[in-house]
């Protein structure tokens, strides 16, 4: 296997590892010892799923995430130098979208080693392919604010984008909170906008439905209080 800084999916929720991941993934991770990664326990978990058999102790964990110091990130890689692949491993689905991945990614390709990005579940990109809008051009806002004067004059901003750019707008929330932010944005924006609601994406309770505002406001939300949820706006 070739020396290099891999960048490995997790399964979004509870989902098998067959289901969503190639089994190229499996080989390429039982040959790495070095693992960068958001959550220790979490990634230690990940990997007895994807071979029971594997042996957790010989392996070294590095944490990167929000609470990490910026500054020794680098020190992270310095199994690249000695000629030891290094594995990048986020909390769920794909390292370095809309996660702290990328700040070591960034650091090796500065440093010019090898990249390499295996296939696996973003519920990004799976949520644009299922929304039924423009997936040439979009953006991924992450939260927007908590405070609803804010949150109400974000969304006009992102819905102006969608009707003067067809450029589609998606976002996301902590998952009790949820059903609040559908209730704003129903409140807030035009009843023609379009809305998809992306949850539970590759797990047992996907739910992936597109329409427009006013439709919304007749049809019964199911439960979302608990699941992870992506927001898209879009024509």
């Amino acid at each position: 296997m070739e020396t290099a800084l891999y960048l490995i999916p997790v399964t979004l929720g509870e989902t098998s590892i067959e289901k969503v991941l190639p089994s190229y993934n499996h080989e390429v991770i039982m040959g790495i010892k070095h693992f960068i990664v958001e959550n220790i326990r979490s990634a230690r978990r990940f990997l007895k799923k994807v071979d029971k058999e594997i042996d957790i102790d010989e392996l070294t964990f590095y944490e990167l995430n929000r609470h990490t110091d910026r500054k020794f990130i680098g020190e992270y890689l310095q199994p690249l130098k000695e000629g030891k692949s290094v594995g990048v491993i986020s909390e769920a689905g794909c390292p370095a979208i809309a996660d702290p991945g990328a700040d070591v990614v960034a650091i090796a390709q500065k440093k010019g080693y090898k990249v390499v990005p295996l296939v696996g579940p973003s519920s990004i990109l799976m949520s644009v392919m299922a929304s039924g809008f423009n997936g040439q051009s979009f953006a991924f806002n992450g939260y927007l604010p908590v405070e609803t004067p804010q949150r109400i004059k974000a969304l006009k901003k992102l819905e102006a984008k969608v009707l003067n750019e067809n450029q589609t707008q998606l976002f996301i929330e902590t998952p009790y909170r949820n059903e609040k932010m559908f209730e704003t944005i129903v409140s807030a924006l035009r009843p023609q906008t379009r809305l998809c609601i992306a949850c539970g994406i590759t797990c047992q309770e996907e739910y992936i439905r597109t329409r427009t505002l006013a439709e919304w406001k007749k049809e019964k939300l199911p439960p979302i209080a608990k699941i992870p949820c992506i927001f898209v706006l879009g024509q």
